[in-house]
C-alpha cells in the first residue's frame, strides 16, 4: 500500500471484533524506508493512501476513526503516521527514561507540524505499565502529570500478565479476558478518549 502497488481498500480485512477491520503489516515494513526514502512524498504515503477513505456516497462516513499503531522508534513509517494523522496518542510507559523519550516525541511533533502537518495535536498521554508497588512508577507519574497537566489521561494501565499473555493467543485483551484488570483500564480509557473527543468537537 505505502509503496502504491495496492489502493488501501484492497488491504483491509475483517475482524472477529464487530465494525473493526484491520490493515496489518509485517516485517517486511522495515524496509520501506530504504525503497522511498529518495522520494519526494515520501512523508505523505500514508496520507495519500488515507484520502478518501472515509467518504461514502451519502456524504457519510464509513470508518469513525482511522488508529495508526506505529514503531517506537522515529523513522519514515512514524513520520508518515504522524503527516497524515489529525492527533496522536502517546502510550508512556512508567519507566526510569519515561520523560527523557516524551521530550524527544515533542521535539518531533513540533517539527512535523512545522514542516508537513499544521493540524497536528496531541490528543494526550497514556501512562501504560503502571506498578501501584514501585515507588518509581509514582514518581514518573508525578513528573509526566506535572510536565503535561491536562495533556495525560486520568486512566493508567497497570501492569497486568493478562495483557502479556493476549497477544500470544492471537485475540486483543478484551476478548481474551474481559473481567481482568487490564482490559477493564482499557475500557475506562476508551470512554476517556471518546468523552475528550466529543468536548474537543464542542469547543
Amino acid at each position: 500500500m505505502l509503496t502504491r502497488e495496492i489502493p488501501i481498500r484492497d488491504a483491509i480485512l475483517e475482524t472477529a471484533v464487530p465494525r473493526l477491520s484491520i490493515v496489518p503489516s509485517t516485517m517486511d515494513l522495515s524496509g520501506l524506508e530504504l525503497e522511498i526514502a529518495h522520494e519526494r512524498d515520501r512523508a505523505y504515503r500514508l496520507r495519500d493512501a488515507l484520502a478518501g477513505l472515509n467518504a461514502t456516497p451519502n456524504g457519510g462516513t464509513e470508518y469513525s476513526y482511522v488508529l495508526v499503531d506505529c514503531p517506537p522508534s522515529l523513522n519514515l513509517v512514524t513520520v508518515n503516521a504522524m503527516a497524515a494523522a489529525h492527533s496522536i496518542l502517546v502510550p508512556l510507559q512508567c519507566e526510569f527514561f519515561a520523560l527523557e523519550g516524551l521530550s524527544q516525541l515533542l521535539k518531533t511533533v513540533e517539527q512535523v507540524r512545522t514542516s508537513l502537518n499544521p493540524g497536528l495535536t496531541i490528543h494526550g498521554i497514556v501512562l501504560t505499565m503502571y506498578d501501584a508497588r514501585n515507588n518509581l512508577s509514582g514518581q514518573v507519574v508525578a513528573d509526566v502529570r506535572s510536565f503535561m497537566g491536562e495533556k495525560v489521561y486520568d486512566t493508567m494501565i497497570p501492569r497486568n500478565v493478562r495483557i502479556s499473555e493476549a497477544p500470544s493467543y492471537g485475540k486483543p485483551v478484551l476478548l481474551y479476558d474481559l473481567k481482568c484488570v487490564g482490559s477493564q483500564a482499557y475500557v475506562r480509557l476508551a470512554s476517556e478518549i471518546i468523552q475528550r473527543e466529543r468536548s474537543l468537537r464542542a469547543a
